[in-house]
């Protein structure tokens, strides 16, 4: 079941998951509170992946001379789209960063939306393997890079 997406309506339900998996991961970023803070919103979602973003803010700020949004909220957007992204697996019930590599490619745009999305690419009995890219409106050369492990709680019933 697929719905599309204009950036400021609802998010795209994609690879089986449910308006109950989006809610699931709605609910994950608001329950985080530097989430909350940047502002960071869930536009796209299926299962093993997600895509987050957050507009710019001044108060984000890390060189006023430049009104380059400092690395740490990019690595804060990255780390959860991560989590959100683990959280979509079906078998998922809760999930933590174990390691997270980030790679900063160049300065983001100023005055420019940063989108983050994040895959699974690998998943074991308790760690999930996943990968993150941020790009703002040039996704041709991306911002930064993520790398990560993430730990997997399993929904009670999920197979091993």
């Amino acid at each position: 079941m697929a719905q599309s997406q204009d950036g400021d309506g609802p998010p795209t339900l994609a690879g089986g998951l449910g308006a109950a998996g989006i809610e699931a991961a709605r609910r994950f970023i608001e329950r985080v509170p530097h989430g909350r803070a940047l502002g960071i919103t869930l536009d796209r979602v299926g299962e093993g992946w997600a895509e987050l973003s957050m507009g710019w803010d001044a108060r984000f700020v890390g060189d006023p001379r430049t009104g380059v949004i400092h690395g740490g909220a990019v690595s804060a957007l990255m780390d959860t789209c991560c989590g959100t992204a683990v959280l979509s697996l079906p078998e998922a019930a809760g999930t933590a960063t174990i390691d997270l590599r980030i790679d900063y490619m160049r300065p983001a745009t100023p005055r420019e939306r940063i989108t983050a999305r994040a895959e699974c690419y690998h998943v074991t009995r308790s760690v999930v393997f996943v990968r993150a890219t941020a790009c703002d409106a040039d996704a041709d050369r991306p911002v930064a890079m993520a790398t990560g492990t993430f730990t997997l709680e399993r929904a009670a019933g999920a197979p091993a």
